[in-house]
């Protein structure tokens, strides 16, 4: 006959599975809680918040002129779709491997593509007013006083990001003229004495067989094909030289209104 099994056994036996189902419940909870912090702290990571934040340097002058021109590739930065280019600066010297990161990052995406876009329609076709080979133009965005900019690794090269967020709007522009010309329109806006003026439907600049007559008509082209505010304008140097250019259609900061409408005409033979 089999002897009756002590009661302290079952008792014994329970208490061990729920020590057993506790410890269980405490694992699960702990690991539980080690996703969550490694959920929150991936999540910072992304935003920035935790990452090593480089010291912001201005690059330029108070008182000059800057310009950021898109080389037309793009990359992400901080989950952001950015411009890279160069920037110029007022004394001339340019800076390669440039991110524009903020504000107006994406349209200068756009507006750059649109004068590819028109570049691959003209460039070669012949300008009617004065029969020359239209040539490729090219947008930049000038900022008024210094630039702020940070050092940052991406993808394991070294850029200049521009801390576009830290600008005044109303310090940013943009323009366009011939490619080759872009340094010296921004060396003609640190020129004291540089006159911003419009050329009227008839001027005889339209005539000129050379590149200012050439560009200045095709600004005006381009001007009615994406929505510019203005085209046809010359930067008139002290020394008599014309730079033509047009407008972007965005941005439009305040400080550029003698830019971007000119208050005069501009006057061959005056």
């Amino acid at each position: 006959m089999a002897l009756p099994r002590p009661l302290y056994a079952h008792g014994a036996g329970s208490a061990a599975s729920s020590a057993q189902r506790g410890g269980r419940a405490r694992l699960y909870a702990v690991t539980g809680a080690v996703v969550i912090v490694i959920v929150i702290l991936a999540a910072l990571y992304a935003s920035g918040a935790l990452r090593h934040q480089a010291s912001v340097r201005y690059l330029g002058s108070p008182s000059g002129y800057e310009a950021f021109v898109p080389s037309g590739q793009t990359i992400n930065y901080n989950g952001q779709t950015d411009p890279v280019g160069d920037l110029i600066l007022n004394n001339g010297t340019t800076v390669h491997d440039v991110i524009w990161n903020g504000q107006y990052a994406g349209t200068i995406i756009n507006n750059h593509n649109q004068i590819v876009r028109l570049n691959s329609q003209f460039v070669g076709q012949t300008d009617p007013i004065n029969h020359q080979q239209y040539v490729p133009l090219q947008d930049f965005y000038v900022i008024k006083g210094q630039v702020p900019v940070e050092q940052a690794t991406v993808n394991g090269q070294t850029y200049y990001i521009i801390e576009a967020n830290k600008i005044n709007p109303a310090n940013i522009a943009g323009f366009f003229t011939y490619d080759k010309w872009v340094s010296n329109f921004v060396a003609a806006m640190n020129t004291p004495g540089t006159i911003p003026a419009g050329l009227p439907g008839n001027s005889p600049v339209f005539q000129w067989e050379n590149l200012t007559g050439t560009v200045a008509y095709q600004t005006l082209q381009y001007k009615a094909l994406i929505g510019s505010i203005g085209g046809g304008y010359v930067l008139e140097l002290p020394n008599r030289t014309i730079i033509s250019y047009g407008v972007a259609t965005s941005p439009l900061g305040t400080s550029f209104s003698n830019f971007i409408i000119p208050q005069q005409s501009y006057n061959p033979s005056s």
